[in-house]
This record gives structure tokens, sequence and C-alpha cells, in this order.
């Protein structure tokens, strides 16, 4: 276990003051630091949030760590929040600054941090502090291993998403990595699905294609293509715990399709 909810210091900035006074704030009460977005959190497994605020004189850094069940969700919020324009950092597991502010994620933990001052003294010290901070915290400095199955050619970088619920729209469709992809003059975006096992594979596709009229039998592996009224055409396989749905390709795009699958699904 990393550590629990008791147990994170905040780490000293040299030539600051640090101020810790702030409750440490749960599921129960977390609207009441930030409001509109809690929600979103708390659909990706919000745990806590510990606040600190360091001073020197008129400047101010304020450091908030958020702890997420596993570092799946922690990746989806901070998925949420990023722009493939800002300005990636080496730190944690993929961090990025911009405006004074600087966010990243290590394991199960979303960090943030920011400053209201131009100084480059004091951009400096946040840096300085998230870094104090990565060391500190327990959990990886890799993405969720999925990304790694994302076929590279033609991906858009830094716009990989993890969506919890209603993938494509869909209800009986949760827990999807997303990626986007441009080839040639089309753009599409596949999904990879990670299941607990073979058979909640099944439940889950056989759920998708009966709302298209399509029943199926029991089996370990299928490839179907079909429309699906809100999304057009849809590529998707599955082989044991993984599914790949493709949305964005036509049906004469099938070789397409099929060549970014079977890099997915050997």
């Amino acid at each position: 276990m990393g550590m629990t909810a008791q147990e994170i210091a905040m780490p000293d900035l040299q030539g600051y003051k640090k101020a810790t006074n702030y409750p440490v704030y749960t599921p129960d009460n977390l609207w009441d630091f930030i409001d509109g977005a809690a929600d979103t959190y708390l659909s990706y497994g919000f745990s806590n949030l510990h606040v600190a605020e360091y001073k020197k004189g008129k400047n101010l850094i304020k450091l908030e760590i958020y702890t997420h069940k596993d570092e799946v969700q922690t990746f989806g919020i901070y998925s949420t929040e990023r722009s493939p324009s800002f300005s990636f950092i080496n730190v944690g597991a993929q961090g990025y600054k911009t405006d004074g502010t600087l966010n990243f994620i290590k394991g199960k933990y979303y960090i943030k941090i920011r400053t209201y001052s131009k100084s480059q003294k004091v951009l400096q010290m946040v840096e300085t502090l998230a870094n104090k901070v990565s060391n500190m915290l327990t959990g990886s400095t890799e993405l969720p291993a999925v990304l790694k199955e994302f076929p590279d050619m033609g991906k858009k970088p830094n716009e990989e998403t993890y969506i919890k619920q209603s993938v494509l729209g869909h209800e009986f469709l949760s827990g999807a990595f997303k990626a986007k992809y441009t080839s040639g003059n089309s753009d599409f975006i596949i999904f990879i699905f990670k299941k607990n096992s073979t058979e909640e594979s099944f439940k889950t596709v056989a759920s998708y294609l009966k709302s298209t009229g399509i029943e199926m039998e029991e089996q370990t592996e299928g490839k179907y293509v079909f429309k699906d009224g809100y999304n057009g055409d849809i590529f998707l396989s599955w082989k044991e715990d993984t599914i790949v749905i493709i949305s964005g390709l036509a049906k004469d795009q099938t070789s397409l399709a099929g060549s970014y699958i079977s890099e997915i699904i050997r």
C-alpha cells in the first residue's frame, strides 16, 4: 500500500513559509474546494485531496495533491484536463507547464502546483517543488501500460484519454483508453478496453451488437463491422480480455481498420 490520507507530508521549500491548515478533502466535501469540477473528479475514483500553500513576501505557490483509486483513474482525470499544446516536462509519469501552472501525475496521485507570479525565480521554485513532491510520492513513473498498445503510426501525440463511462454515448461501454489518429484524409478514433475476463468482454460486445440488432453466440473472440445509429460505421474486434473499437472510418476502409486492429490484437 502507498501512503494513506494522513501520511502525505508536504515537503518544505527553501525560503518559503509552508501553511498546511487546509482540511483533507474527501468525496463528501470536495465541492467546497473545486465546486463545479467535483463531479468529474468523483467519477474518476477520487479518494482525497491535500492542499498546502508556500509564501515568500507577496509570492504564493499553491500545491494540491489529489489521490485517486488507481493509476488508470488518475490518468483519466489528468487526461481530461491536458491539452496537446501545453509544454510537456519530464516529472512523475508525465507533466506539463502552462502560465504559472505545473500539473503532473505519478501512480495514483495527480499533483497541481500554481502561482500567479511572473517571476522566473518563483517559476523555478514551482519546478523545484514539483520534483520534491514527485520524489516523495510512491508509484510508477510510467503512464498506464495499455497506452503502449496503441500503434504509433498516425497517432496524435498527447491526445490519449481514458473514458470511464458512456463511451461513444453508450451506457454499456465503459472503461476505454482512447487515441486520435490521422491517415491520409481520414481522422479516426481507436478505443481499447481491458476487461477482467473473456466472459466480461463477451457480455460487453454482445450488448453492443444487440443494440444494433445482431444476436451473438457465446465465444472468445470475433470481428464485426456494423452501423451504429449515433456513430456511423464501427469496426469492433475482440479477443479474450481486450476489445478494440474504431470509429470514424467507413466500411470501404476495412483494410486500414484491419491493419490497426491487428497491431493491437495479435
